[in-house]
């Protein structure tokens, strides 16, 4: 097929990879603008889905937006039998979305219609979610509403959002691959209502540790959050993030530590906390971090 592919950050590639190895065209590739980055943000830096496509050869657009005639009427002219989008970023007018053969279809990374939006994996995780996935869906203007073609799950278990985006990414391009290898077999599948929830937008103030809450939740916090933006809490002034986690037994005080070896008291049970990284220092082990600065059984963390 002749292919548009549209996406941005590292989630998208393996798809990009996966259709151009199955030997389709791929016609252009679209991804954001580049950001600045490098030393002192004085680089503007390509993403990496823009970084991909370049090493192999494949002409790259970077509007800031689609919306403008000029820029319907060049993804028109591209001819393209379907547009393929994973993580792409920007809104797609009805003229683009109808522009391919076969319209756009969609990695979205969550079994719809279960977590629609930005972050559906964070989400996932944090609610406690047993299992979740990928979904291939034919794009509408509605956010994330479009009929299913194909989906596929996997356990959630204690994996964090970085382990779980990597896994869901390879998923995702396989499952685009073998749709796309027998498109005409996939029917459109409206997304029932029931049971829809929306993944809002991450924001930073989410990453902050409430002790008060229980080892469970937060310790879902934790994972989430990994690598970034990082459950946090502070201590003397400063921010410490917490990269992993293990739920312990133990009662007392939320937010007071009940041994010498970063254990936490809950709002239930209790979290110990075992991999760590203070403020503008590498990430360690919390019993490295204890050998330099203790934090005795009583100290309280907020």
């Amino acid at each position: 097929m002749r292919i548009i592919f549209m996406g941005t950050p590292d989630f998208a590639v393996p798809a990009l990879e996966a259709l151009a190895d199955a030997g389709h065209e791929i016609v252009a590739v679209y991804s954001q603008p580049p950001r600045p980055g490098g030393r002192r943000g004085r680089e503007l830096t390509p993403t990496p889905v823009h970084k991909a496509a370049e090493a192999r050869g494949f002409e790259v657009r970077t509007p800031a937006s689609l919306r403008g005639e000029v820029e319907k009427a060049a993804f028109a002219a591209l001819k393209a039998d379907v547009a393929v989008v994973a993580a792409y970023g920007l809104i797609l007018p009805q003229a683009v979305l109808d522009a391919p053969r076969h319209g756009c279809l969609n990695i979205h990374a969550s079994i719809l219609p279960r977590w629609r939006g930005a972050a559906p994996i964070q989400r996932a995780i944090l609610a406690g979610d047993p299992t979740t996935g990928v979904t291939i869906m034919q794009m509408e203007k509605g956010l994330d509403t479009g009929p299913m073609l194909a989906t596929l799950r996997t356990l959630i278990e204690r994996k964090t959002a970085g382990e779980l985006t990597e896994e869901l990414a390879q998923k995702g391009a396989q499952l685009m691959v073998a749709t796309l290898r027998d498109l005409a077999i996939h029917r459109p599948v409206t997304q029932p209502e029931d049971g829809a929830t929306y993944a809002s937008k991450i924001d930073k103030a989410e990453a902050r540790i409430d002790f008060t809450r229980s080892a469970e939740a937060i310790e879902r916090q934790v994972r989430a959050f990994m690598p970034a933006p990082g459950a946090f809490f502070e201590f003397e002034g400063e921010r410490y993030k917490v990269l992993e986690a293990e739920i312990v037994a133990g009662a007392g005080n939320a937010g007071v530590t009940l041994d010498d070896g970063l254990s936490v008291a809950c709002g239930t049970r209790a979290l110990r906390i075992t991999r760590i990284q203070r403020a503008g220092k590498p990430a360690m082990a919390s019993g490295d971090l204890l050998r330099g600065k203790p934090v005795p059984a009583g100290t309280v963390l907020a």
